[in-house]
């Protein structure tokens, strides 16, 4: 009887983790609804240039993914975007992006230092969906950034979700 109460208590868990995933939600049928239903209140909100709205659901500080879900003024969701990865990084153009540039491409950092080189953001992912990872963002005194690079975690621990 023990047995099978946690097996249910651990199918329950793994469903309700299952229904926090931004993966279900499919382009031109999710609608705003179901993304608050699955996935709760977004860290951050905003409205783009063409009037979309930009829900991102970032898992941080320590977590490895921050998703960024697109909707349209029809209420249904356009795109989903994992904004960490190499991907979005190296979209960050050195000397030109600034601060508020890169925290669109990748949403906000997991950490905020400042050293001798200049403000430093940081933010833990999945290298190749597998490494544990930091990519990090340094910017110069005019607020630009400066240097972008990815550091493998060399004790390979990639927190559990």
């Amino acid at each position: 009887m023990r047995i099978s109460a946690t097996v249910v208590f651990l199918s329950c868990i793994g469903l309700l983790a299952g229904c926090a995933n931004p993966r279900f939600l499919v382009a031109d049928q999710s609608t705003s609804a179901e993304v608050r239903a699955r996935l709760g209140t977004p860290t951050d909100t905003r409205v783009d240039r063409n009037g979309d709205q930009l829900w991102d659901y970032a898992t941080g500080p320590e977590g490895l993914e921050t998703h960024r879900v697109r909707i349209g003024a029809d209420g249904k969701v356009k795109a989903v975007t994992q904004l960490l990865a190499e991907d979005q990084l190296a979209k960050v153009v050195l000397g030109t992006t600034t601060k508020s540039g890169v925290n669109e491409l990748l949403g906000p950092p997991s950490d905020e230092a400042t050293y001798r080189t200049g403000l430093t953001w940081s933010w833990r992912f999945l290298r190749g969906g597998v490494s544990p990872g930091y990519m990090v963002v340094t910017f110069n005194p005019a607020g630009t950034a400066e240097t972008k690079i990815v550091i493998v975690d060399p004790s390979g621990d990639a927190p559990m979700d």
